[in-house]
């Protein structure tokens, strides 16, 4: 599941543009102490949508109006991937921006809805379902039309200015400088959809090889198959406990020296999440007990000390408490509930 994250080369974007803007690493990484920029360049990572909107409240607040047209200016072709390609995966503009609108997960959060709409002579690429805060509305929709227009003028060769453009956003002062980045002046704000429309262009040639356009297209979809989202904090977390559970050194010090911090930090960054170490240890512990009773035929004798109990019976008594169940129970019913599953 992907829905709810972006993809890194837009997080190292954004994030890129933000330093250059004055923006400090420290500001950068409250956001998210989760969000290591060294992850800003494994390609199938993704990051939480609500780290952009944050990192963009960031950006604008510094800059103003024309935020996000600086991010668009510092995306060369090929900056965004095989986003950028997409544009000249088809024949005509029309059928292209089809599949640009498809596999938009491969360049943001696939739960913004896009849809291309042709009317008339009329071309329009808009934004269906449109899932960011308010604040953030008007640096995401410049820097994601602004792209639009680019690559559309790329894939066509063709120095295409829009019959409109539309923003949700009623930001007015902005005006200005979308006038130099769209080329017209017929910028709208306070509309229902973004959007950008040009007439004429459906069937512009993109000079698309058709094997090309297909291999683009099945590229795209397995980078969005084999995508995932960076673990979050708690995960990160919840990971180490696992680690020193299996070490046999399960304690706070411990937990903290693997996450390079210090136990009071630990203890702050737990309370910050809602949450505390003796929560983390037993939602842990708590798992891989359901796990190795229902996956394994190793006996609670063998399981308690992999989970750091002292006996069998402390581990009977937790499990009890987690399930309602005791172990051996839990084990029978997992078993006949998988039977009767595989049975045609």
């Amino acid at each position: 599941m992907i829905e709810g994250t972006i993809p890194t080369r837009i997080a190292g974007l954004i994030r890129a543009t933000a330093v250059r803007v004055g923006v400090t690493p420290a500001q950068l990484a409250a956001l998210d102490p989760a969000i290591d920029p060294a992850m800003l360049h494994e390609e199938l990572l993704r990051v939480p949508t609500i780290w952009a909107w944050r990192a963009w409240e960031l950006i604008d607040t510094v800059v103003g109006p024309g935020s996000g047209l600086l991010a668009t200016a510092a995306a060369d072709r090929g900056g965004l991937h095989v986003w950028d390609y997409l544009f000249t995966s088809a024949p005509t503009l029309a059928e292209s921006l089809r599949t640009v609108v498809a596999l938009r997960g491969v360049v943001t959060d696939p739960g913004v809805g896009w849809e291309v709409v042709e009317s008339g002579g009329l071309l329009t690429v808009r934004e269906s379902a449109p899932i960011e805060p308010v604040a953030v509305l008007a640096p995401i929709e410049e820097f994601m039309l602004s792209m639009m227009l680019r690559r559309i003028r790329e894939a066509t060769r063709t120095p295409l200015v829009p019959v409109r453009v539309a923003f949700t956003h009623r930001e007015s002062a902005r005006y200005p400088h979308l006038i130099d980045e769209f080329g017209t002046r017929r910028i709208d704000f306070g509309a229902d959809h973004a959007q950008i429309t040009f007439l004429d262009a459906a069937a512009l040639p993109t000079g698309a090889d058709p094997h090309v356009g297909n291999m683009l297209r099945h590229y795209a979809e397995l980078v969005l198959a084999g995508s995932r989202a960076v673990p979050s904090e708690q995960e990160s977390m919840r990971a180490v406990i696992a680690a020193c559970l299996r070490d046999g050194d399960l304690s706070l010090d411990g937990a903290a020296r693997r996450l390079a911090m210090s136990p009071r930090t630990l203890q702050r960054r737990l309370e910050e999440l809602g949450t505390g170490w003796r929560a983390e240890v037993e939602s842990v512990r708590h798992e891989q007990a359901v796990a190795l009773i229902r996956d394994t035929g190793l006996s609670v004798q063998s399981i308690a000390p992999r989970l750091g109990y002292a006996d069998a019976r402390a581990l009977r008594r937790a499990f009890q408490r987690w399930t309602g169940l005791g172990p051996d129970e839990f084990r029978r019913q997992s078993r006949t509930a998988y039977t009767e599953k595989e049975r045609p």
